[in-house]
């Protein structure tokens, strides 16, 4: 009996990948399942389908009916080498970016912070909340409904550093099963509406004008999704402690609606500790159904290994400090 390398769960009858050397489920096994190093030394793909065996693909031979055959296997494989052309060709440094928008968001992110700087420096406090905080007595700014998103505090670096954390290790497993696209919509909107909620019930309850800024919606949300596919994975909080993501998830789940349960009861909006705790509770709450609705997406590739994180194990949940998501 082994641990599979990229969900954590047992596994009775281990494969062992030859390239890798990692030991897999029967679910993870092949080398595209489990993001094996090896796949990068495959640079022809042309020639798995070009194997030269039935040269009607090419000329059509065998008369009129050999020619319709050979015509229509020719486009079926000329479809084919077009998309593996369109997967794995270079294409620029945009391409960089193709199947890996996690990373373009974590650059979105932390060139933001670098803007918050100048702006704060240049600028000010008013012009820096005006442009990335989203505050329940600025609405209409919906801008921010956006930036804030990307934004984190200034003053506490580990706000970010945090949430680029999660994003970083959580998200190409969403992403690689959803793909790029709609992991992006998926992030904007769980992180947008995370932070509404939190201001639009500010306001429902007569709380203080508050305002929240950060990425911890998001990242709740994809923490979510992976609650929901993989239950068992193997993380480590704080890079020591081993447990199921789903103890991790849950457990901060029930922090978070514990102390907004108490900053309710003290005229407070949801907050702790300058900390947007339901903001956390919404995105949890949007990651589970998304990853609810698109369990076939998960199962179809791989449920959610198409990624390896060295053994399946991840960093802490998400949180921010100060006044933030």
């Amino acid at each position: 009996m082994a641990t599979c390398d990229v969900c954590g769960e047992y596994e009775n009858l281990p494969y062992q990948c030859k390239r890798c050397g990692q030991t897999f489920c029967a679910e993870h096994r092949l080398p595209e399942n489990h993001d094996c190093p090896g796949l990068a030394e495959w640079d022809d793909p042309g020639g798995v389908f070009d194997s030269g065996f039935d040269e009607s693909v090419e000329s059509g031979a065998a008369g009129g009916g050999g020619d319709r055959a050979g015509g229509a296997s020719a486009g079926i494989v000329g479809r084919i080498k077009r998309r593996i052309d369109r997967e794995t060709g270079t294409g620029g440094f945009v391409s960089f970016f193709r199947n890996n928008a996690t990373y373009a968001l974590l650059l979105a992110m932390w060139v933001t912070f670098v803007a918050q700087l100048a702006v704060l420096y240049f600028g000010g406090q008013p012009l820096h909340n005006t442009l990335f905080v989203l505050q329940s007595n600025e609405l209409t700014n919906v801008w921010t409904w956006v930036t804030s998103v990307f934004s984190h505090s200034p003053g506490v670096l580990y706000h970010i550093i945090g949430n680029s954390i999660v994003i970083l290790f959580f998200g190409p497993l969403v992403e690689r099963a959803v793909g790029s696209k709609r992991f992006v919509g998926f992030f904007l909107l769980s992180g947008i509406l995370a932070g509404l909620g939190h201001v639009l019930f500010a306001i429902a309850t007569g709380a203080p004008p508050t305002g929240v800024l950060g990425a911890s919606g998001a990242g709740f949300a994809i923490l979510g999704v992976l609650t929901v596919w993989r239950p068992n994975m193997q993380v480590l909080l704080f890079f020591v402690i081993p447990m199921k993501i789903k103890y991790l998830t849950w457990g901060i789940a029930l922090v978070s609606a514990v102390l907004v349960v108490q900053s309710v009861m003290a005229g407070g909006a949801g907050s702790a500790g300058g900390i947007a705790h339901l903001a956390h509770l919404i995105g949890f709450a949007i990651g589970l159904a998304f990853g609810k609705r698109n369990e076939g997406l998960a199962r179809s590739a791989g449920g959610a290994g198409g990624v390896s994180m060295g053994g399946a194990r991840g960093p802490r949940g998400p949180g921010g400090p100060g006044g933030r998501l």
